[in-house]
């Protein structure tokens, strides 16, 4: 019931996380999660690892680039958005405000994709899959289950993915927050950020897209966060009929979320 042969175009569908200490972070998340792991050498410098669980496909990590770790980015997830056609949407990207940050270019035979930044700074990847399409289980612990925008202008962010993808949004949950619909289903939530989110110096943090992973239960999980050599930040919190979430960070310094689903939502494509 939770098992994906194919995502719809504007659905999240992957995500990968980019790591500056590889083998700290494979250790982690196979431990955390359960997840086996296939090491896969794309250059001399370069190994791409891709995560399964019970012989499917749930995510990935890799190793950040030299010149992105030059340059102070941290580790992060980057998350995929399927599309049915990467170079249709390309062009439109700088008409609603946003930027190509790389792309569009193919993944060997895996597929075609594209690095995008909205017009409040937050980065994304753009999908069109061809041998790989993607995380083929979803919901169940262990999986993605949630993808989530925090940005200083909901408003504008709305505009810009709505134009770009045909998404629409509906108030649900807490004010400000809206729920993201996409052909029908949910697909995810954008955040206003409030002066909470406003770092020591007084500046606003970056907008930017976090990825949920659903555990079994959360306390368990949150326990094994810090004795794997993680950090669980904040408290954990209820999200009102969906579950209890809980924001951690793994050893490499990548920001992501754990939630325990009350009801997980199947799968049904």
């Amino acid at each position: 019931m939770y098992k994906v042969t194919k995502y719809p175009h504007g659905t999240f569908s992957w995500a990968e996380l980019q790591s500056t200490d590889t083998e700290a972070s494979k250790r982690f998340l196979t431990a955390l999660f359960g997840w086996s792991q296939v090491d896969i050498p794309i250059s001399e410098s370069m190994v791409y690892t891709m995560y399964s669980l019970d012989g499917e496909n749930v995510a990935a990590s890799n190793r950040m680039d030299d010149e992105m770790q030059k340059m102070g980015i941290p580790a992060y997830w980057n998350q995929y958005i399927t599309v049915d056609d990467v170079d249709a949407i390309a062009p439109r990207i700088a008409e609603l405000g946003g930027k190509v940050m790389a792309g569009p270019f193919d993944v060997f035979d895996s597929g075609r994709m594209l690095i995008l930044s909205d017009p409040l700074g937050a980065a994304v990847s753009l999908w069109q899959a061809r041998s790989h399409i993607g995380a083929s289980l979803v919901n169940r612990p262990g999986a993605m289950a949630w993808n989530e925008l925090a940005t200083p202008d909901s408003a504008a962010a709305q505009a810009f993915y709505g134009a770009l993808l045909g998404w629409e949004f509906a108030p649900e949950g807490p004010p400000g927050y809206m729920l993201i619909r996409n052909q029908g289903r949910s697909n995810g939530g954008i955040l206003q950020m409030t002066d909470e989110w406003k770092m020591p110096d007084g500046t606003m943090m970056p907008a930017h897209w976090t990825v949920y992973f659903s555990v079994a239960d959360i306390e368990t999980a949150v326990e094994q966060v810090a004795a794997l050599g993680g950090e669980a930040l904040y408290e954990t919190m209820a999200a009102g009929g969906v579950g209890r979430f809980r924001i951690v960070r793994e050893p490499s310094g990548a920001v992501f979320t754990l939630i325990q689903l009350d009801e997980p939502e199947a799968w049904s494509e």
